[in-house]
Formats: C-alpha cells, sequence, structure tokens
C-alpha cells in the first residue's frame, strides 16, 4: 500500500501547497509558459494563479521582463527559498509518517475472504460448518454427483465418502490419482442402522432386513451411504429385489430418520447423532472417512496468513467433528474390531 502526504498549510487565506509548487516552477523554467507546462496548467492559469499570491501578500512575485520572460521578483525568490526550507525540513517527517501510516493501514485492511464452491454429500455436521460463512457456497449432492460437478468446473471442492478408510474403490480411487485435485480428510464419521427406539426387531445386518422383510429407506444414486448398503448387500448376496423398499430414496440423514421417526419406513443408514435426535436406536455398522477433493489451484491452497476461507472452514469442521456424537478426527481409532474388518468384511 502507498500512502502520500502533503502539506496543507495557509497563510492569509493563500494555500501555501500550490503557492510554493508555482514559485518552484517559474523559477526553475525560462519563462511563465515554460512554467506553466511543468505544472500541466494553461499560461492563462498560471498569470492567474501569481495575481492570487499577490492579492493575498499584497507584494508583486514575479515580473514580465521583455527579453527575458517572467522571473521572480526579489519578494518572490525570498518567498520562494522561505517555503523551500519548510517543506525541505517537513520532507523526512513527511517520509517517516507515510511509512508508519501506510504499515498502519496495511495491519488494519481485511482483504475479501476467497469465495468457495463445494458440492458435498449431505452431512449435518457440515452444513453446520458453513452456517453464518456467506463466502462458502454449498449445494449437497450424492458423492458421485459433487465430484462430476468438480470435474466440470462448477465447484471448486467435492466432499464425498464411500463407507471406508481403507484403499479406495472405483470410480473414487481416480480422484486420489488425480494431479489437479488435493484431497484432504475431513472428518470420520459412524454410520449405522437408524431404527425404532429399542429396535424391537433386533435388527443387526442387511440380512435381518431382508428376512423381516422390513420396510427400507434408501438414499438418492450416487449418495456415498448408499454405495455402501449396496456393498453389504453385495456381501451378504442380497440383491436390490431382497429389500423392501430398496428404490425409495430420500436425500437427507434427517429425511430418513422423519419417516422412520413417524413410523412410515422400518430401517435406514445414518449417523448416530441424527438417530438421537429423532429418538431412533441406533445400531452401527462402522466408521469412515468423509473426505474433501480441493481444485489443486484454489487459492486457499497457497494462502496461510492471514487464515482465508478454507483454513476457516477446515478448523470449524475439526473442532465440530471433536464435539458431536459419532465423529471424530480422521485416522482416529476406535474402540473394538479393527476398522478395516468391521466395515468391509
Amino acid at each position: 500500500m502507498r500512502v502520500s502526504l502533503r502539506v496543507e498549510g495557509e497563510a492569509d487565506g493563500l494555500a501555501l501547497g500550490p503557492a510554493f509548487a508555482l514559485l518552484d516552477a517559474v523559477a526553475g523554467a525560462p519563462s511563465l509558459l515554460a512554467a506553466a507546462r511543468t505544472l500541466g496548467i494553461s499560461y492563462r492559469s498560471a498569470w492567474s494563479r501569481l495575481a492570487t499570491i499577490e492579492v493575498a501578500l499584497g507584494r508583486p512575485v514575479a515580473v514580465k521582463t521583455k527579453g527575458h520572460g517572467t522571473t521572480l521578483t526579489s519578494y518572490g525568490v525570498a518567498l520562494h527559498a522561505s517555503l523551500a526550507a519548510t517543506f525541505r525540513r517537513l520532507g523526512p517527517t513527511l517520509a517517516a509518517e507515510e511509512i508508519r501510516l501506510a504499515d498502519a493501514l496495511r495491519a488494519l485492511r481485511v482483504e475479501a475472504p476467497t469465495r468457495m464452491r463445494i458440492a458435498a454429500s449431505h452431512d449435518p455436521l457440515l452444513l453446520g460448518a458453513v452456517t453464518d460463512r456467506p463466502e462458502i457456497e454449498l449445494a449437497v449432492a450424492g458423492s458421485l454427483d459433487a465430484l462430476a460437478l468438480l470435474r466440470a468446473g462448477s465447484a471448486d471442492a467435492a466432499g464425498f465418502h464411500y463407507g471406508a478408510r481403507g484403499v479406495p474403490p472405483v470410480p473414487f480411487d481416480a480422484v486420489f490419482a488425480n494431479t489437479g485435485l488435493v484431497v484432504r480428510p475431513l472428518f470420520d464419521r459412524e454410520q449405522g442402522f437408524m431404527l425404532p427406539p429399542g429396535n424391537p426387531r433386533g435388527v443387526a445386518s442387511v440380512t435381518d432386513i431382508a428376512r423381516l422383510s422390513l420396510r427400507f429407506v434408501n438414499r438418492q444414486r450416487g449418495a456415498g451411504t448408499r454405495i455402501w448398503f449396496a456393498r453389504l448387500c453385495a456381501e451378504a448376496g442380497l440383491g436390490p429385489e431382497d429389500i423392501l423398499g430398496a428404490q425409495t430414496e430420500e436425500f437427507t440423514h434427517q429425511a430418513v430418520a422423519a419417516l422412520i421417526a413417524t413410523g412410515a419406513a422400518d430401517v435406514g443408514m445414518g449417523t448416530p447423532a441424527v438417530a438421537q435426535r429423532f429418538g431412533l436406536a441406533f445400531h452401527s455398522l462402522g466408521w469412515e472417512t468423509y473426505f474433501l477433493a480441493i481444485r489443486a489451484d484454489f487459492p486457499g491452497l497457497a494462502r496461510s496468513e492471514p487464515p482465508d476461507t478454507l483454513d476457516l472452514f477446515l478448523a470449524a469442521i475439526a473442532q465440530a467433528a471433536a464435539t458431536t456424537l459419532g465423529y471424530a478426527h480422521p485416522a482416529s481409532s476406535y474402540p473394538g474390531s479393527p476398522y478395516q474388518s468391521e466395515v468391509c468384511g
């Protein structure tokens, strides 16, 4: 930031800065016309300004001599010298103040945060982290749809998950191999079956859902939770036709929980925090990692001071994950069976 300070003093109503500029130009030029050109004003304007100075001070400061152009009178020379000495003494002080003021204004300046467009699989914790953050534009979509929006350039980042913490399956493996993206684990979260209070049918697996002909609520196509459920069915040797209501789709954990809470469905997948909010039973299926894939050229990746949109967003996510039921910092260890065997079989 550049700062420029100048003296705005006056004497008997005469602005001293402009007066000195004109006297200085006349003193250093062979004619008033040349002085006017130096100042970027017209010849008539230069004469008018000289007249203004003389009226204010009551003494002639310049004289036009035939064959010698316009020169300062002895009074004009003395006035020019006095003003020059004053401005010369003030010069170092003004320069030092310019530096101090520039530093102060730079410290006060708050740069507009970088806008960030995120397409992400639905998650209550993530939604809470972007609340009251107008610099973040969030579009909720299934994991695969969110990644498609990122590839199309309609988003700067995509939040996704696939129901595991191990080696990513196809097509998610391509995301981690893409050098144009930076993939960061946002949080680990627990998912499982949300069931009527007390889990009266004793549901513990997809086999139980099929055997008992329970009404299941699925997530939309492309959702990471749906991908997880499909894998569980495949591991149990079940097809979509074996699960009653497998084609019933909802777009959020809350919508699934609401159907179960009202008796319109018997079981669906979600997080323990959502199950608790709706007064439902929860049977854990394991933990997974929720990732954020970010364009490698996104400005926030290269900035560290001051914290920008991405830094503040990641900090809010980390704080919320540490204090929310069923969430944890990524790569944390969990009690019980190793995660890989618990989730992936």
